[in-house]
């Protein structure tokens, strides 16, 4: 944060990491506990792998934004 308050652009792609990971972390479990469900509906699985794989692209993005490009 700056001396005013507000945060910086990082700070902001940082936050937005966190929750990113979150819902990723999230997505697995649902995922995992409907794979173990007898009942799992594989519309659903798909939808939901889909929706798991477009958040992992987002927090790629977002980590490659963060780190800076190293020549070596």
């Amino acid at each position: 944060m700056n001396a005013y308050g507000e945060m910086s652009h990082d700070d902001v792609q940082l936050v937005k990491l966190d929750v990113l990971r979150r819902e990723h972390r999230d997505l697995d479990e649902a995922i995992h506990a409907l794979e173990l469900s007898s009942r799992g509906d594989h519309l659903t699985l798909r939808r939901l792998k889909k929706q798991k794989l477009h958040i992992k692209d987002r927090i790629r993005q977002i980590e490659d934004d963060l780190l800076p490009d190293i020549i070596a």
